[in-house]
């Protein structure tokens, strides 16, 4: 029996003599990898080959970032994982950007998009992750921009006598809306945390720095972190309102009851009388 031939590296697959597409897609909330593993791998994101020259890294937090695919290549892979995307966005997230191979160059983001050294595997992986974390954080701020806009004039209007009942409703649906992105930003994509991969390729934190500051990734999530403090000291404001709001209710029902009961007690008296 024929030995099984090793799968050719995944870098090989890309050509290093023109620049690369690359696209970071965020599909949904979150990605189903089980099954696609073929064999034990280093630390970092799945890779795995797609179209007739390109790779796709998956995430489990929903995104794929696609090298060297065309159009409608990148329409067949995507509609391969439909199956695995939980809660697809109804709008894909998208960013692009170009690869080059510039050996003479200091890694890091060009003019013209990204430049590398050589086409390594490690190398790959962490201008995905960097991609990835920026396409998230595009979704989550835009979804954080619309909360956030909404809940200032909500939470205003509940200053005047008028608000209440509905508006209040509606307030604490967009604060949960709110802390929901929160819950995926910390618990999911864990932008402030450095790649498994660095602990396998010291070598390669240098660039994984250069990219993360020229994408700004702790600065966005920095400012996301400052809205999110924000909309939960209004929904603790929010709840305190409307707890005070019932208790005053409250204190008027037994006001009236007091009222009722001393009202029967001189009726009672004046018809005894």
């Amino acid at each position: 029996m024929a030995a099984a031939k090793p799968a050719p590296k995944a870098e090989t697959r890309l050509p290093k003599d023109r620049p690369i597409p690359v696209r970071a897609a965020l599909l949904g909330e979150k990605l189903h990898l089980r099954g696609l593993y073929e064999s034990p791998q280093e630390l970092g994101p799945l890779v795995r080959p797609a179209g007739a020259q390109g790779l796709a890294v998956l995430f489990r937090y929903g995104v794929a970032v696609l090298f060297n695919l065309t159009d409608t290549e990148q329409k067949e892979f995507l509609r391969e994982l439909k199956e695995r995307i939980e809660r697809p966005l109804h709008k894909v997230e998208v960013e692009d950007i170009t690869l080059a191979v510039a050996a003479k160059q200091p890694e890091g983001v060009t003019p013209e998009g990204v430049s590398l050294s050589e086409l390594t595997l490690p190398r790959l992986q962490i201008v995905a992750t960097v991609l990835a974390r920026s396409v998230a954080l595009a979704y989550y701020e835009t979804a954080m921009a619309g909360a956030f806009d909404l809940i200032e004039p909500l939470a205003l209007k509940l200053e005047h006598p008028g608000g209440g009942g509905r508006r209040m409703r509606e307030l604490l649906h967009h604060i949960g809306g709110a802390l929901l992105v929160q819950h995926k930003m910390t618990g999911r994509v864990e932008i402030q945390d450095k790649p498994d991969l660095l602990w396998d390729h010291p070598e390669l934190e240098r660039l994984y720095l250069r990219l993360e500051n020229e994408y700004e990734l702790r600065e966005r999530n920095a400012v996301l972190e400052r809205k999110l403090a924000l909309i939960a000291r209004t929904a603790e404001a929010a709840v305190d309102l409307l707890q005070n709001r019932s208790m005053l209710r409250v204190e008027w029902y037994i006001v009236i009851l007091i009222v009722f009961e001393v009202l029967l007690y001189l009726y009672e008296i004046w018809w005894k009388g």
